[in-house]
């Protein structure tokens, strides 16, 4: 008789702890749905404010989608303003190359030669016009390396072959001459376009910052809702509201009696 009934609490003991457990997973199943498709751990606890999360996940992931469309779309015509009129005349052959080096279009009418030797196998010549970019590539090397800015050291000197060393290495080459002269019209709808094409960029990876915020309001909204309401018997939920930029957001945990 002892032994039944030692047995008969030991299956009780188990299918208790057996419940506990499903029970504390089941608290767990809304957060983590909502963390990977906000709204749908409301929607497992039977909240219609899920809905708002869903919603607000295709609004915004809709919003990515089209900022990045259009930032792609502007990098496409900055480019090829680029080879139509600023690099035509100096390369047949179209090549891409660091978003640096468009930027760097933005601010100088030309790039200016490379090399103003006209024998390629002697002494590099840098570019002396400083409003190009390789002038002013020079200007900065002289000013950095040379003792006097103005008056060249001798040929060969560590000052000499530094300042070389440093305009070699920032310099833009033959292949990737360019010139606005004579076009200031493409000049200024290329500088409107590479801006719109990175705020078009900047503004999508902002949209990631919310659409993860999107994922965690909602798995916590998820969890207190859960947790908090088996705990206290009583329904739970998170508000967000959102003031603007210069007052934050607020965050406010309601619990009802």
């Amino acid at each position: 008789m002892a032994l039944a009934l030692g047995g008969a609490a030991h299956a009780d003991a188990q299918a208790l702890d057996s419940s506990v457990a499903s029970a504390r997973s089941r608290l767990w199943l809304p957060p983590l749905a909502s963390l990977v498709a906000p709204g749908s751990g409301q929607l497992l606890l039977g909240r219609d404010r899920g809905m708002v999360y869903l919603a607000a996940e295709a609004f915004i992931l809709s919003r990515f989608l089209q900022l990045t469309h259009d930032g792609r779309r502007g990098a496409e015509r900055y480019r090829d303003l680029a080879f139509a009129v600023a690099r035509r005349g100096f390369t047949e052959q179209r090549r891409d190359t660091v978003f640096e080096y468009y930027e760097t279009m933005e601010r100088f009418a030309a790039s200016g030669e490379y090399n103003r030797n006209p024998d390629p196998l002697g002494r590099v010549i840098p570019e002396s016009d400083p409003s190009t970019y390789n002038g002013s590539i020079w200007l900065l090397a002289r000013r950095t390396f040379w003792p006097d800015p103005n008056s060249p050291p001798a040929p060969g000197s560590d000052a000499d072959r530094a300042a070389l060393n440093f305009y070699s290495a920032h310099a833009v080459g033959p292949d990737f001459r360019w010139s606005w002269r004579n076009a200031s019209l493409e000049q200024q709808e290329y500088r409107a376009t590479i801006r719109s094409s990175d705020d078009a960029f900047r503004s999508a990876q902002n949209q990631l910052g919310l659409l993860l915020a999107n994922h965690l309001v909602s798995a916590i909204d998820a969890l207190i809702s859960s947790r908090l309401s088996a705990g206290l018997r009583r329904e739970a939920t998170l508000e967000t509201t959102w003031m603007g930029r210069r007052h934050g957001s607020r965050v406010r945990v309601t619990i009802a009696f």
